[in-house]
């Protein structure tokens, strides 16, 4: 149930609990002097009791380490969510079976997302507020502390009215955004605010200041518990599963990813893990099956033109771009558009806060410079010898008798010996059948750069289609036998080779039915291809037919005949394209093959006379059969023997064909934009060097610069940043990439450094308060806080507006708070209680200012959840934007809120007010 319809219930008995206490009279030293003790690493600042300067200026050095040690925060935690994102987008393929027993393997992701947002990614935002907590428990001999719990509730405060606040308010006027994952949202708030009113009961209603075993292991129980419950509400289990559920593959994030909906689904059956999933329709299917409909999101065809779509506006509002340029910019167009997870936002909001650039646009440049790079594969050839086979096709007829492949050997050192393994791999035709297999050794001596390798083809009399099989080169070793690094295999170290059939004249067809051709190709060559036969003079006449585009305007009528010559497998015919530069041009037209002619049938006339032609006139047997083999024999057209040829806008059929601007193909290029970019590469690092780099370069840190601008250099601002935080990066470039052991080496050095820092954080903190004499709970809420939640705030100001729905910055608050106390309070006391109870003592907390602020804070958390909830009406559309009016006052509302609890908490921790 919603968290807003408990409110009066809840309220009812705090308030109750509440009066209950009022009339203990519990004493409390409010005017006691705040005393500076020695800390878990840091010592007292000698003298004690200094003069008023000198306490000032103690002050404000305390305060400027405070915020330096909350910079070199932020930057380990951006590797510790770097390595979190590298372990949650770990993938494994699994096999899809179909009911006709197809089977497809595709790839889905190992963690859920629910899963991985309330258990690593929630850790990783909170580490510091969480590892304080038992941090500050632990070196202080097992006794409670305030700044340790203080602070996980003074940043659950900042995080739901605050950080909230904020994302309202920066939707731009007239857009909303809308929670998607309702239920599991639910789920997370009510726990979120269960969490505290829990934490008040202990500490208020059942033990009053007593802290026991129990109590403490049920606190941190409720972690997987709440794990477990969201999971369940995400993956629609117990009562969801008798509603229908739909698994898509979605060509974008290349996994196959669950919706919802209530209607049966309709498709085809298929099996996932060996277990078979029925037809819903069909009579024999029940409430309880469950049921997995396989859907395409969409077209490859649909997803190609809509990415031409989006090169063509780039083009339009920037004539003055290549195409390179056009392609860096919608890839970071994609990139932003493409769903983040918290990790993701966490990391670039640190980055463009110290002057370490936005990684989307350094990612999408870095990427295009390597694709249009030069050297490309070819940059080792200096050091590392290539062998490949020269050609990736071979052909020949069976009555050849051999063919002859060659292997090549380019670059590295030419005073080496290498040895190169090869073997035949059967395709349609068969060892033994069509072909002889062999294998061998290739032996490359100093100064050999070409090798040859024979195999025998088998010949037969028999009609029959091409066939082909393949060759493979394997195992590159250095004389001796020693695997080496001085050369290696590249592209094509399989070749194919294709026996053609020299008993037939063979059939005449283009290689495909549609051709796209641009509007300025000029003479554009087709080839006509010849399979299945190679025997004879054969002419094929052809003609152009009009569609959409006409002879004389688009193109130039053109007719012909091709001869093809005994054993010749290909000919091109040529048309002329009439470039008259329409926008978004597609028009169409026909080249047609006509029947084939033979004109040299490759056997003896007289023969093939005396075959057909009796003396005496008649019809023998033989002649019959000789006259059906010649049938057999003749010339024939294909199946793709019209050629419909599209005539499209230049830069439209560039885009289409992945083709960089000086024509050179790249066919991965539009389809590398159709997908999601894996954002584990855009955050992750690769090697110690990639680190350092890093560490040292300053880039622009605005994200705000308009669309197609050229790169905007580093302000005096980003400059500052990278100067301040320098050393926290060169230093925590010594962390293991995210690389290594798929980033939980990097998981692991990160969280050891932060439980360092934040040892160092709590002892400055509370020298801090009490050198100006705050007490230890009023500087937990209000500076600590403050400064672990300031990534938070820039991460979801990013994800609220960069995303399509609410999730990643509202819904991972209430997430985060939740953790926040099951973790960091659970994990904390949890140690100590157990520590009392093996002493035979218990493990005391004085309920105090804590019980006073989670009351406060709960109450407050209700009229957030609320007013949320509210804003879901259509009047608003959404938790985040809608109406300017309405954004301001809700904005104000949430900040208000924050500001009267950390005012009231203060006033009650100096007992301007009654607490508890």
């Amino acid at each position: 149930m919603a968290p807003p319809l408990l409110t009066p219930v809840l309220l009812s008995l705090l308030l109750c609990v509440r009066e209950s206490l009022c009339d203990k009279n519990v004493s409390k030293n409010c005017g006691q002097k705040v005393e500076c003790s020695p800390g878990i690493l840091l010592p007292v600042w000698l003298p004690r009791n200094p003069s008023l300067g000198e306490q000032v200026a103690r002050a404000i050095i305390y305060f400027l380490c405070l915020l330096y040690l909350f910079l070199g925060v932020s930057i380990i935690a951006d590797r510790f969510m770097a390595a979190i994102e590298v372990i949650t987008s770990q993938e494994k393929q699994v096999t899809v079976t179909g009911a006709n027993g197809e089977k497809t393997v595709t790839t889905v992701r190992i963690w859920n997302e629910t899963v991985s947002n309330l258990t690593l990614m929630a850790l990783g935002s909170s580490a510091p507020e969480i590892l304080l907590s038992v941090i500050e428990v632990c070196g202080h001999g097992f006794e409670a502390g305030e700044l340790g719990p203080g602070t996980i509730v003074g940043s659950a405060a900042f995080n739901m009215f605050v950080i909230i606040g904020i994302c309202v308010w920066v939707i731009p006027d007239g857009e909303s955004r809308k929670i998607k994952h309702l239920r599991v949202f639910f789920i997370t708030a009510s726990w979120s605010i269960f969490a505290y009113i829990w934490l008040y009961i202990i500490l208020a209603v059942i033990s009053p200041g007593i802290v026991q075993v129990w109590e403490a292991l049920v606190t941190l129980m409720f972690f997987p518990v709440c794990v477990l419950m969201a999971w369940v509400a995400d993956r629609r289990l117990l009562f969801y599963k008798y509603l229908h559920r739909t698994y898509r593959t979605k060509k974008r994030h290349g996994i196959i990813v669950e919706t919802e909906g209530e209607l049966a689904p309709k498709g085809i059956d298929i099996i996932m893990e060996g277990k078979y999933h029925g037809n819903p329709n069909s009579s024999t299917s029940n409430s309880t099956t469950n049921i997995v409909n396989i859907e395409s999101d969409k077209e490859p065809e649909q997803d190609r033109e809509e990415v031409i779509r989006m090169l063509r506006d780039l083009r339009q509002k920037h004539p003055d771009k290549d195409l390179d340029q056009l392609i860096e910019m919608a890839s970071y167009s994609t990139m932003q558009k493409q769903k983040k997870s918290r990790a993701f936002y966490r990391v670039q909001a640190t980055r463009m806060m110290i002057g370490a650039g936005n990684v989307l646009k350094k990612h999408a440049a870095s990427e295009q410079a390597k694709r249009t790079s030069a050297g490309g594969p070819q940059d080792d050839l200096a050091t590392c010898a290539h062998v490949a086979f020269e050609q990736p096709q071979y052909q020949c007829t069976e009555s050849c008798g051999e063919v002859s492949l060659w292997v090549t050997l380019q670059g590295g050192s030419s005073s080496k010996t290498f040895h190169v393994e090869y073997r035949t791999e059967n395709g349609s035709a068969s060892a033994g059948t069509d072909y002889e297999y062999c294998e061998g050794t290739l032996v490359f001596q100093p100064g050999d750069t070409r090798k040859e390798i024979k195999v025998g083809i088998i010949d037969d009399e028999v009609f029959e289609e091409d066939e082909h099989f393949f060759v493979r080169l394997s195992n590159v070793r250095e004389e001796g036998g020693a695997s080496t690094d001085a050369a290696r295999l590249v592209e094509p170290l399989v070749t194919t080779v294709t026996i053609l059939d020299d008993d037939h004249a063979g059939i005449f067809s283009f290689g495909q039915r549609e051709l796209q051709v641009a509007e300025n190709s000029g003479l554009v060559e087709i080839p006509v291809n010849r399979n299945s036969g190679v025997r004879g003079t054969v002419t094929v006449p052809y003609h152009t037919e009009d569609g959409s585009a006409r002879q004389g305007v688009d193109y130039e009528q053109t007719q012909g005949e091709l001869e093809f010559t005994n054993e010749q497998t290909c000919k091109t015919l040529q048309v002329r394209i009439i470039n008259i530069q329409e926008y978004e041009k597609r028009e169409s037209f026909y080249i047609v093959l006509e029947e084939p002619r033979w004109l040299k049938r490759g056997i003896s006339v007289c023969v093939y006379r005396s075959l057909l032609i009796d003396e005496c006139g008649g019809a023998s047997p033989e002649l019959e059969e000789a006259r059906r083999i010649a049938e057999m024999g003749k010339p024939v057209l294909g199946e793709n023997s019209r050629l419909e040829v599209v005539i499209e806008e230049s830069m439209a059929f560039k885009l289409r064909q992945g083709m960089a601007p000086n024509g050179t193909l790249d066919p991965d290029t539009v389809d590398r934009l159709m997908k999601d970019t894996n954002l584990a590469e855009v955050i992750g690092t690769h090697s110690w060097k990639e680190q350092f780099i890093e560490a040292v370069t300053v880039s622009a840190g605005e994200e705000d610069e308009e669309e197609g601008a050229e790169p905007r250099r580093p302000s005096c601002c980003d400059y500052f940043m990278h100067v301040m935080t320098v050393f926290w990066k060169v230093l925590f470039a010594f962390v293991p990439p995210t690389e290594y052991w798929n980033g939980w080496a990097c998981f692991i050095v990160s969280i050891m450094v932060i439980g360092f820092l934040t040892a160092v954080i709590g002892d400055i903190a509370s020298h801090f308060g009490c050198t100006i004499g705050l007490k230890d709970t009023v500087t937990a809420v209000v500076f600590v806080a403050l400064g672990t939640s300031i990534p938070d705030t820039f991460a979801s100001k990013v994800a609220a507006i960069q995303d399509q729905y609410a999730d990643a910055s509202v819904g991972n608050v209430t997430g985060s708070n939740a953790v926040n106390v099951f973790l960091g309070i659970g994990v904390a006391w949890s140690i100590s209680a157990v520590y009392w109870a093996v002493k035979g003592q218990e493990f005391k907390v004085e309920p105090g200012s804590l019980a006073f602020s989670v009351t406060l804070f709960t109450i407050c958390a209700f009229i957030n959840m609320a007013v949320l909830m509210l804003r879901r009406r259509p009047s608003v559309g959404g938790e985040l934007g809608g109406p300017k009016a309405l954004k301001i006052l809700t904005t104000m509302l949430f900040f208000g809120l924050w500001l009267l609890y950390i005012t009231f908490s203060s006033l009650e921790a100096y007992c301007h007010i009654t607490g508890f």
